[in-house]
């Protein structure tokens, strides 16, 4: 229970315990004490007369000079580079999906038209009189041009409301180009170059916005053109969800263009057969991490579990392939497969694992790739050792919500608006809304921080929107299905949800789709009453068990976009005071947005809803009708 509130790890972590197999959480307990200087932001490895480090007055600079400030400040820009690039390069990849579809080749094909067209107009591309073909390969174009644009500005920015633009534009942070942003801190940060911290930080939030309204946001919306916008739908998650008497294939990683291809080649008829020739009644799939949040929006596929169940699912002994393509892959899976019947393959040239099988996956080739890994999944299902060990912990969930969907389940599709979700917080039956989103860590109770952190919001009336693995936290908790708000919501999000059908808590996909809450928030301020940026509405971010360095960069370009965003640990800085100063208190200043770091979840709620309390207050809002 220290390690995970969720019982089906539980039973897991005791079985491994008794099989002598290692997990996350005992590497991370052998790694105690870890390297302060690390922790701290102190330690500088960017040229070879180091690496360097800062001890108080013994050693107050780098070999160069470099201080406390600009190590840590470097090399917080440099997470942020790295978080923006690994979300961009897969946006970049469905672009190219899109490309080959636009061409009619390969296996994709425009599945939301709709949506198609609503991208291409956001990009200034004239939509009448052409066919899907050529404004799929005019879009596709256009957003592989942004990457590589070297001047002016994202053509997305201007999603935003006009005074964040404005703003953007006078603190010289709009992106130019999503890849010419991430290269610009790899410059500044070497050695020899930017050593102020305002400036360095400065690049990093105009590299994040390249994130957040650029790469993120291209692959979410070319994703839902190529797969379909998701609608809400029921689903079930945990480990219970997989099955002994079926074929089991988990898909983990973060890029739904092969994912898509295997839910569909899992239906193949001969693959089928095969499966029951092999004594399996079917074929079973089911999700890990991020890519399991896009199969479930869109077809209902079960998650198996978050992060760091990935060890646990493939302990069960029922899984027959384990298939990873990038990004929250451990490397330790490869030495577990060893010791149990699963077949680890990996799947991308960008992300290979030493003596791991690979099948190299290509958009040209996608069902030809997809179906191989369902048939080598079946193969191997006679080739289990003994009979699984599944837990049956499971739970019901509703998910697939979108900015888009909002306008409808709140308005209906004859009053398609953002109007009542508005009124509701002018009212005072709604306090506000907040986005929980993140990772897993093994420092902090698995999914406790997630859990405990949703339902204090959603007890004090505020609607909770979240993706990621903290979305999977959620659904396990059972935080995810409409009939919780009863339980534990306050009674104003209680009449809301009983009015919609909604839960308190709304599943809005993966951390790619982050950028959903972005034009979530958009389009409250474009709906009007709750003011003229981001930055007035009465809402709040938080981040509570955060690992990756693409949290670090989805913070940065929240905090950008004006929003007060709540960390369960603080940024590895703690050695610079100054630069902890400016992320927490100057930067809201500049851009709106700030930083606070609370390990507490219920504290760190209530930090939130005293901020958006603020909010209301400046807004002159009446006071919440069930305070």
């Amino acid at each position: 229970m220290e390690r995970s509130v969720d019982r089906a790890s539980q039973e897991m972590l005791d079985r491994a315990k008794q099989a002598e197999r290692q997990t996350v959480w005992d590497r991370f307990e052998q790694q105690d004490p870890q390297c302060k200087f690390g922790s701290e932001g102190l330690c500088c490895r960017v040229c070879h007369m180091g690496p360097c480090r800062i001890i108080d007055k013994k050693s107050p600079a780098g070999v160069c000079g470099a201080d406390a400030d600009t190590i840590a400040a470097r090399n917080l820009a440099r997470m942020i580079a790295a978080g923006a690039a690994a979300h961009s390069d897969h946006g970049r990849d469905v672009a190219h999906a899109l490309l080959l579809a636009a061409g009619g080749g390969g296996d994709y094909k425009v599945q939301d038209p709709l949506k198609l067209r609503q991208v291409a107009r956001d990009y200034g591309i004239a939509v009448d009189g052409a066919d899907d073909a050529q404004v799929a390969k005019a879009v596709a174009e256009r957003a592989l041009a942004d990457f590589g644009q070297q001047e002016g500005e994202l053509a997305l920015t201007e999603r935003a409301p006009a005074r964040r633009v404005a703003l953007w534009r006078k603190l010289g942070i709009t992106p130019r180009g999503i890849d010419r942003e991430v290269v610009e801190i790899m410059h500044r940060t070497t050695m020899g170059v930017d050593t102020d911290y305002r400036n360095i930080i400065r690049q990093g939030l105009r590299c994040s916005l390249a994130d957040g309204w650029g790469g993120s946001m291209i692959a979410t919306d070319l994703q839902d053109v190529l797969f379909g916008t998701p609608s809400p739908l029921r689903a079930q998650v945990n480990l219970g969800v997989l099955d002994q008497e079926m074929v089991n294939i988990i898909v983990h990683g973060h890029e739904p263009t092969l994912s898509e291809v295997v839910v569909a080649a899992a239906h193949d008829p001969e693959l089928q057969k095969l499966a029951r020739d092999k004594g399996a009644k079917g074929i079973n799939v089911a999700g890990i991490c991020c890519t399991a949040n896009e199969i479930l929006m869109r077809h209902g596929v079960p998650i198996a579990g978050n992060f760091l169940q990935q060890e646990l699912a493939m302990m069960t002994g029922a899984v027959d392939v384990m298939m990873v393509d990038v990004q929250c892959v451990m490397p330790a899976l490869s030495d577990l497969a060893r010791h149990y019947h699963t077949k680890l393959v990996t799947t991308s040239p960008k992300a290979k694992i030493p003596g791991v099988e690979h099948v190299e996956f290509s958009e040209e080739r996608a069902m030809e790739v997809g179906k191989e890994i369902v048939r080598r999944a079946v193969e191997n299902f006679d080739q289990r050792e003994g009979a699984p060990f599944i837990p049956k912990e499971k739970m019901d969930l509703v998910g697939g919500f979108t900015a888009e969907s909002v306008f409808n389940f709140l308005g209906g599709t004859y009053r398609s608006t953002y109007r009542p979700l508005n009124d509701a917080i002018m009212d005072g039956r709604l306090r506000g809304a907040a986005g929980v989103v993140g990772c897993n860590h093994p420092a902090i109770t698995h999914d406790w921080a997630h859990i405990e952190m949703a339902k204090e919001l959603i007890k004090n009336d505020v609607l909770v929107v979240t993706t990621g693995c903290s979305a999977i936290a959620d659904a396990k908790a059972g935080l995810l299905r409409p009939e919780v708000a009863f339980e534990l919501a306050g009674k104003g999000l209680q009449e809301i949800c009983e009015t919609v059908g909604i839960p308190p808590v709304l599943h809005l996909g993966s951390c790619v789709d982050n950028s959903r809450i972005l034009m979530v928030l958009s389009n409250m301020v474009a709906e009007g009453g709750l003011g003229e940026d981001i930055s007035d509405l009465p809402v709040a971010g938080a981040a509570p068990e955060w690992m990756s360095e693409k949290a670090v960069a989805i913070g940065f370009y929240f905090v950008a976009s004006g929003v007060y965003t709540v960390l369960g640990s603080g940024f590895p800085i703690a050695g610079s005071q100054n630069l902890t100063k400016l992320l927490t208190e100057e930067l809201e200043e500049e851009v709106g947005g700030r930083f606070a770091f609370e390990g507490d979840p219920v504290k760190a709620a209530q930090l939130m809803i005293e901020h958006i309390e603020a909010k209301r207050k400046a807004l002159k809002l009446r006071e919440p009708m069930y305070a």
